[in-house]
């Protein structure tokens, strides 16, 4: 409008006062009626404040921050390190429309009041619908919303162990779960890892030994390997588990973006299983939307959880996930990002193709095998000095010493063009060869 436009341009400044609606109407030769609307439309958008007795006063301008670029990238850095969806054209279409409707809707003062621990009945009942589509038997009883992957492994480990507990978890995984098991003072023991995911028989070894109290596990596109564990190796983790009469806390959240995945381990011993998942890793990072499927005993304990932490997960943030559940937009979500992951894969091959490395069509991370003589420091300093932002290969080892390959996060650059020229700057670092320092004695 052209009083914001005036306030933009520096012709009205903060602290104006503006005239009357009678004789601005008298000037423009409009009616008092349309100046005053227009002073109200520009009040709502924060232009404008009206004191009474004293007038309407220029306020300044709101000007719409614009999306902020990730930090590294601002920075110059190519961004390989951070395992993340991406946000594009589609993401701002979908939440324009789903904030919208919530501008419309006659509950909206609700999502404002305090909610239940574990998420109202209508976010719980559509957490267990996302749940449904990975070929669970989910209901909304057994169902705790939270803030993403990360808080549900938090507010899990904290309703089944205690500190100095011993914890299960493959010999390469997450970071996230180290730092989690930090804070709550656990012990983590590895697991030992094949092509195909978690070795059955160390499994059954490292129960005897440690006695543990859980098995974390990432059976489908395990980060950072990207194995898929296969059905048989599924049903025989939770027969071991049942036998040991352990926990198993199956962190699923890449799995609806591969194709046909087996059935989840918590299929094969759902009295002991607590299946993580969230919108955030398929969709959108800033949708901090996760959801724990608990066994029926254990839902009271994970929602104390969530009750301790954030006292109920946001519920604003809530209602979009449902709402987007509900209308098939999150399947519309992992579908392009599907598609996305399935263009870089493509620039992945034909950059990199002489390498050995894991992937699936539709993973967001590979692991690559490092051709000797490299090692993963070095590797990660010569994409430094080439502006490249390389994941830690020691920040994924439980127990174990860091094997020579490092994880590469697909969607870590914001578009295709810097993600290919990323992929040839690392391709000219290990064309080049590590930069071997002598030692004078």
């Amino acid at each position: 409008m052209a009083l914001g436009e005036s306030i933009a341009r520096g012709e009205l400044r903060p602290g104006d006062r503006l005239p009357t609606h009678r004789d601005l109407a008298q000037r423009l030769g409009v009616t008092v009626p349309t100046v005053s609307r227009a002073y109200r439309e520009a009040s709502r958008r924060g232009y404008l404040s009206g004191e009474v007795g004293r007038g309407t006063f220029v306020r300044g301008a709101v000007q719409p921050r614009p999306a902020p670029a990730p930090e590294r990238e601002e920075q110059g850095i190519i961004d390989f390190d951070m395992n993340r969806p991406t946000v594009d054209a589609p993401h701002e279409g979908y939440l324009a429309e789903s904030l919208a409707r919530l501008a419309r809707s006659p509950e909206l003062a609700d999502m404002l009041r305090y909610q239940p621990n574990a998420g109202l009945p209508a976010h719980r009942a559509a957490g267990a619908e996302w749940i449904t589509q990975s070929g669970l038997e989910a209901q909304a009883e057994r169902t705790v919303v939270t803030s993403g992957g990360k808080h549900s492994l938090f507010v899990v480990l904290h309703a089944i162990a205690k500190p100095g507990d011993t914890i299960l978890a493959e010999e390469l995984s997450w970071p996230g779960i180290r730092s989690v098991a930090r804070y709550l003072d656990l012990k983590l023991q590895p697991v030992k890892l094949d092509d195909d995911g978690i070795v059955p028989e160390d499994l059954d070894r490292a129960c005897r030994e440690h006695r543990p109290k859980a098995l974390l596990c990432t059976p489908t596109a395990q980060n950072p390997t990207v194995s898929i564990l296969p059905v048989a190796r599924r049903r025989r983790i939770a027969e071991i588990c049942r036998e040991h009469d352990i926990a198993i806390v199956e962190d699923e959240v890449y799995g609806p973006l591969i194709d046909e995945p087996p059935p989840p381990v918590t299929t094969f011993a759902p009295e002991r299983s607590f299946y993580l998942t969230s919108l955030s890793k398929v969709s959108a990072p800033g949708l901090r939307v996760g959801y724990v499927l608990a066994p029926q005993g254990q839902v009271g304990r994970v929602a104390q959880g969530v009750g301790a932490t954030t006292i109920f997960t946001p519920p604003l943030m809530a209602e979009i996930g449902a709402q987007w559940i509900a209308s098939g937009t999150i399947r519309a979500l992992v579908d392009w990002q599907r598609r996305e992951v399935s263009e870089r894969t493509q620039i992945l091959r034909s950059v990199l193709g002489g390498l050995k490395f894991r992937t699936e069509p539709h993973a967001m991370h590979t692991w690559i095998q490092l051709p000797k003589p490299w090692h993963p420091g070095e590797l990660i300093e010569a994409g430094r000095r080439r502006g490249l932002s390389l994941s830690q290969t020691d920040a994924f080892c439980v127990g174990i010493n860091e094997p020579d390959a490092i994880r590469l996060a697909l969607c870590g650059p914001t578009s295709r063009a810097r993600y290919e020229e990323g992929l040839k700057r690392l391709a000219d670092a290990l064309a080049a060869g590590p930069e071997f320092t002598a030692t004078m004695v």
